[in-house]
């Protein structure tokens, strides 16, 4: 019984295309022609809005359906920032093809959507999320600005149709790499209880990411990239602990490096190194030098790491989680359920401390 029970779980678990046969369709339909015409008003008017500078909505309406974009001018910003041009990320959320389902084993309750190229996630948003990250928006985009290689998410624009929100971000840090190429992917809280998911058969299609306690008796090699990856993790966790948030993820997948690819480390650690003893020449320069580091040729080109063996996609994902009274609560009611055991709900001072200890513990 148990294991029809994980069979029948597995076949769920994937990315679907949303066919005019999908229960979706409607929506999708409707979404990818209101970011369209939002996307355009971006182009025809590139936003000269300062980081300080993020509230407003607009009202965006297609030929059935009227799209709310909110802080447009700041996120177009962001995605300039990123090097992104608008008019692919318009041509990868609108018009050239059908959206993506996308169901993993997560116990989040939203709707995750790709779009049809791979590179960006849409995730419905409940109104509380949208407020706090709206609200917190100035300080977020700050934090990306001083440090260009954060391990945050990117969100790259916020919209509300209906009764739904859609967030378009980067959101898979292993987004536009083929999933056979990733045969690990892991959830990492830094805790243990309820921290094991149930891995798929080998050969299977199942989307299923790993948690804290699959990754028992494995590290993170990184070589000359741990220190960086470490001082990172704990100036995003900063960040993050002074927002009040916990719950947040390091989302990691690994993917085995060719012949070819391993060779060519050794020349870009040398320009590394270059790069920061030119670094320590110049007073102030140091924070520049430590995120201005040479990655990989993707398509996603942010938060990529490449030890000996393997190339890390690594990023913090789920911000949305703020340490009010009912955190209190359910901290105080896990500390009677699983005594001397460590869970999820703690103080964000407490989780971020633990999750950059557990990185560094496991990382070589």
């Amino acid at each position: 019984r148990h294991w029809l029970f994980w069979q029948s779980h597995w076949k769920l678990l994937g990315v679907f295309e949303i066919d005019s046969e999908h229960e979706f369709y409607p929506l999708t339909r409707r979404l990818r022609a209101g970011l369209h015409a939002a996307i355009q008003v971006a182009i025809d008017h590139p936003p000269a809005v300062s980081p300080g500078r993020c509230r407003g909505s607009r009202r965006c309406p297609t030929q059935d359906f009227e799209l709310r974009t909110y802080a447009a001018p700041a996120f177009a910003r962001l995605r300039r920032s990123l090097g992104l041009r608008e008019k692919d990320y318009q041509a990868s959320l609108s018009l050239r093809g059908l959206y993506l389902q996308f169901i993993s084993n997560s116990k989040s309750s939203a709707d995750f959507f790709l779009t049809h190229d791979k590179r960006f996630f849409l995730k419905t948003q409940s109104r509380r999320e949208i407020r706090f990250l709206l609200s917190n928006l100035p300080r977020y985009l700050r934090h990306l600005e001083r440090y260009p290689h954060s391990l945050l998410v990117r969100f790259l624009g916020e919209s509300r149709g209906t009764r739904r929100a859609a967030w378009g971000s980067t959101g898979s840090p292993w987004a536009g790499v083929r999933a056979t190429r990733l045969p690990c992917r892991y959830d990492i809280k830094g805790c243990r209880v309820n921290r094991w998911a149930e891995p798929a058969p080998e050969g299977s299609p199942a989307f299923v990411v790993l948690k804290d306690c699959n990754f028992e008796g494995k590290n993170i090699v990184l070589g000359s990239q741990r220190t960086w990856l470490l001082r990172q993790l704990e100036l995003d966790s900063r960040f993050l602990e002074e927002l009040r948030v916990l719950d947040y993820s390091l989302l990691l997948a690994l993917q085995p490096l060719h012949a070819d690819e391993r060779s060519s480390l050794t020349g870009s650690a040398e320009l590394d190194s270059l790069e920061s003893a030119d670094a320590a020449l110049e007073p102030g320069a140091y924070a520049v030098a430590q995120h201005r580091r040479l990655l990989p040729a993707s398509r996603n080109p942010l938060h990529v790491l490449d030890g000996p063996q393997l190339r890390y996609f690594v990023g913090i994902i789920d911000l949305f989680t703020v340490y009010n009274w009912r955190k209190r609560l359910e901290h105080l009611w896990k500390s009677i359920r699983y005594p001397g055991q460590a869970f999820s709900t703690v103080c964000p001072a407490e989780y971020a401390r633990r999750l950059c200890r557990w990185v560094e513990t496991h990382t070589l």
